[in-house]
């Protein structure tokens, strides 16, 4: 611990991303990647990138990609915010709408990078009890608060709230509400539909999940004009050019190529709905899953000895040790080839 830190850096606990182990070739099965490549469109769009091109800054407005995410959700260009990943975008919105709020709300059981943002920016919580079936009970938000995010499909679970039960939310708060839809498009609904009725929500989108583009690092956020401004304050005073030339290209091409992209969606529901089915069968309990992971807890193998011995044998999920949910693995949806390696070696296993 340096001497030169603030106390706030004293202070911080880090949020702890999945391993990227460089020991050995793993199926990797513990980040929510996709584990399918980006569309043949983004690869010929950065192929025919003209180079010298990246001897000059990018649009620090992003026009071109925002305009594509405007069209394709139905919103005007002015209700879209882009930037470096779903997390430099929640880290904005901590920013310009929660920092030094008394009380924001958000699931026990969530993402974890939520509880590090209110450390960083100096934000008072309260983490939400989940049910005991690990759904979220939408009466428990309506209470005075500074905010309320929640993802959706949630994670680690996969479980998801209807749009019913958000429009239910957003009609008991004047508060921010942050929808977290970085899983939404393997099943769940998108509250994009409710921006219109609300200018207090705002809703936080990826391109790494059903894109196939994590390697790239693009966000972004949907809402009213006023929130988005408010973003591009922060954005402004913090990285006026957050989005680079190569990654507003790859995203372009990549929304303009919709049937790879519901191809690649099915493809990975169909072997999500078969993976839960084959864990069953050997006595998992599989929580219903909208997202590319299921999450998963056996009766008499604890959850720690099933990660360590899958490691061993080239096979990486993900283990939380947390409170309620240290007998859980969250598992990542691979490929059909994968997913039956995992079965077998879980066999074995059992």
């Amino acid at each position: 611990m340096s001497k030169l830190w603030t106390d706030l850096v004293r202070q911080l606990k880090p949020y702890i991303p999945g391993e990227q182990p460089q020991d050995q070739q793993y199926i990797k099965l513990n980040t929510n990647e996709n584990p399918y490549p980006p569309s043949p469109a983004v690869t010929r769009a950065i192929n025919s990138f003209a180079i010298d091109d990246l001897r000059r800054y990018p649009d620090p407005e992003s026009r071109e990609l925002r305009q594509a995410l405007a069209t394709r959700t139905g919103l005007g260009l002015e209700q879209v915010f882009v930037g470096n990943g779903s997390d430099e975008v929640l880290a904005h919105s901590f920013k310009a709408f929660f920092e030094g709020q008394d009380k924001i709300l958000f699931p026990d059981i969530g993402y974890s990078f939520y509880p590090v943002y209110c450390s960083l920016f100096q934000t008072g919580y309260q983490a939400i009890p989940l049910d005991s079936n690990f759904a979220i009970n939408i009466e428990d938000y309506w209470q005075p608060n500074g905010g309320i995010i929640i993802a959706n499909p949630n994670a680690p679970t996969g479980i998801t709230l209807a749009p019913a039960a958000i429009r239910e939310l957003l009609d008991h708060t004047d508060s921010l509400v942050i929808i977290d839809e970085a899983y939404v498009d393997f099943g769940a609904d998108s509250a994009i539909a409710l921006i219109a009725d609300f200018p207090n929500l705002l809703v936080i989108q990826t391109f790494s999940k059903s894109r196939s583009l994590a390697g790239l690092r693009l966000g972004y956020a949907l809402g009213h004009v006023d929130l988005i401004e408010g973003l591009n304050r922060v954005k402004n005073s913090f990285n006026s050019y957050p989005v680079d030339q190569l990654g507003s290209v790859a995203a372009i091409a990549s929304l303009a190529d919709e049937d790879y992209y519901q191809l690649c969606k099915k493809r990975i529901i169909r072997t999500r709905d078969w993976l839960s089915d084959a864990l069953t069968n050997l006595g998992f309990e599989v929580l219903p899953s909208n997202s590319n992971f299921v999450f998963v807890r056996h009766a008499s193998h604890p959850a720690s000895d099933l990660y360590v011995e899958l490691k061993k044998a080239g096979i990486l999920v993900r283990h939380f040790n947390s409170l309620r949910i240290e007998n859980f693995l969250r598992i990542s949806i691979g490929t059909d080839d994968e997913c039956e390696s995992l079965i077998e070696v879980m066999k074995r296993l059992l």
